[in-house]
């Protein structure tokens, strides 16, 4: 281990810093998989529920269960538009042993998704595999080989899961060869949602392992893993605990814009805290800016988690309706953020687990920086340094573009370190 992780002090070349960028692209390649969720309509062949005459006489007949009795009628078949068509070799056995779906429990470009999920597969490979260690050197993350890769996916698939649960139980959901349920009048056939299998575990362990086991229904093409993963993690919360998460001023966990499904804010906060809060301030909010008492109080952050979120957005700034980050958010345990810059998610992190624990290891510090877009082909390195404040001379400047002098990524890092200089490294700035 020593010598995997080599000289704390090592200055890396920027061959080194290049190889790392390409190691975490690897780590998630998962990513590009998660991003296939557009609808193609494509004919296919669904299986066609018998109408209800036929399952009467097969109960008259004494046909068995009511279950045996539905596997026995799925001989039928229709070919009809789908928006979803899985390939095989990520659909599972109807025999697997899961709770099948019911039509109650259905529900009906999510980038933020993904780059969560990115954030906590950087707390496994950094903090969690190697908890004893207090500072790990970058170069750690060039070691990981592709079984690596996939322990540090399941693991960072079942550590938001498991939170989402609170540590009582969390819900795996995955599809499989037959229909549960037929179509409704509310509710239409998408040769997806009918097919889930849940699968419930109340260990830890074993949660982790059967995610493991089945990593590639996560991560093979066509395998709409992030569908999987929200009906995971919604059934893991519980719809009844998410009722009380949210208030009045959020009413959907995913939003239309412009053709696409985006995350609401208590969605992110859900991967993040495993509370789906629909804002970003700490605790609840009882009054109004005036002073007025609300007649529902607005539902914030409550705890630390060990992932982080930043927010910047320029746009908002000019219309002075940017929101303020609370502190829970900003100083996570770890040092690792989720940031939401001018819409657009990435994420920033220290190798130091102690770097918000001790104040003085603030003064001046590395942060690194990841778009998970394909244009980063380097690693970017930023140092901070939260004593020199002599960026703040040209804050009065008015010409020139103020994002052209001073990029939204800066901008976000001074929402958590107020003042801070920032160094690029040699990196152009961008964002």
């Amino acid at each position: 281990m020593d010598k995997e992780l080599g000289d704390r002090n090592h200055h890396f070349s920027e061959h080194d810093l290049d190889a790392i960028t390409n190691k975490i692209s690897d780590l998630g390649k998962w990513r590009e998989i998660f991003s296939q969720q557009g609808l193609q309509f494509k004919d296919t062949v669904v299986k066609k529920y018998p109408d209800s005459r036929k399952v009467e006489d097969e109960s008259k007949d004494g046909a068995g269960t009511p279950q045996s009795r539905s596997i026995t009628s799925r001989s039928h078949f229709t070919t009809f538009s789908v928006p979803y068509c899985v390939p095989k070799a990520f659909v599972v056995s109807s025999n697997l042993g899961g709770l099948p779906i019911t039509l109650e429990t259905a529900v009906g470009g999510i980038r933020s998704i993904q780059m969560a999920v990115q954030a906590h597969i950087l707390k496994y490979l950094l903090f969690t595999r190697n908890s004893e260690l207090e500072s790990q050197n970058i170069k750690c993350l060039l070691g990981v080989n592709h079984k690596g890769q996939e322990s540090a996916l399941a693991t960072a698939l079942s550590d938001i899961l498991w939170t989402a649960g609170e540590g009582a139980g969390s819900f795996v959901c995955l599809v499989t060869t037959d229909c549960y349920f037929a179509p409704t009048i509310d509710y239409k056939m998408d040769s997806y949602t009918e097919r889930l299998q849940l699968f419930q575990f109340t260990d830890r362990e074993k949660l982790q392992n059967f995610i493991a086991e089945h990593i590639c229904c996560f991560t093979g093409e066509g395998s709409h893993a992030v569908i999987l993963f929200i009906y995971s993690l919604l059934l893991s919360r519980t719809l009844e605990r998410l009722y009380t998460d949210m208030d009045n001023t959020t009413s959907h966990l995913l939003q239309l814009s412009l053709g696409n499904f985006i995350c609401t804010q208590a969605l992110i906060n859900l991967m993040l805290t495993g509370r789906a809060s629909p804002n970003v301030f700490n605790g609840d909010l009882q009054y109004d800016n005036q002073g007025v008492l609300l007649k529902e109080p607005k539902h914030g952050v409550l705890a630390r988690s060990d992932v982080g979120y930043l927010y910047w957005n320029r746009h908002e700034l000019e219309h002075e309706r940017l929101p303020q980050v609370g502190s829970m958010l900003k100083t996570p345990k770890l040092p690792i953020w989720l940031c939401n810059i001018n819409d657009t998610f990435s994420v920033l992190f220290n190798t130091n687990r102690l770097l918000l624990s001790d104040w003085r290891m603030e003064h001046l510090f590395d942060l690194y920086f990841y778009s998970g877009q394909p244009s980063q082909t380097k690693t970017v390195t930023l140092t901070i340094d939260t004593h020199s404040h002599h960026w703040e001379d040209g804050m009065h400047e008015e010409e020139g573009d103020p994002e052209k002098r001073f990029p939204s990524v800066e901008m976000t890092i001074r929402t958590k370190w107020e003042g801070a200089v920032i160094d690029w490294n040699g990196t152009v700035p961008f964002f």
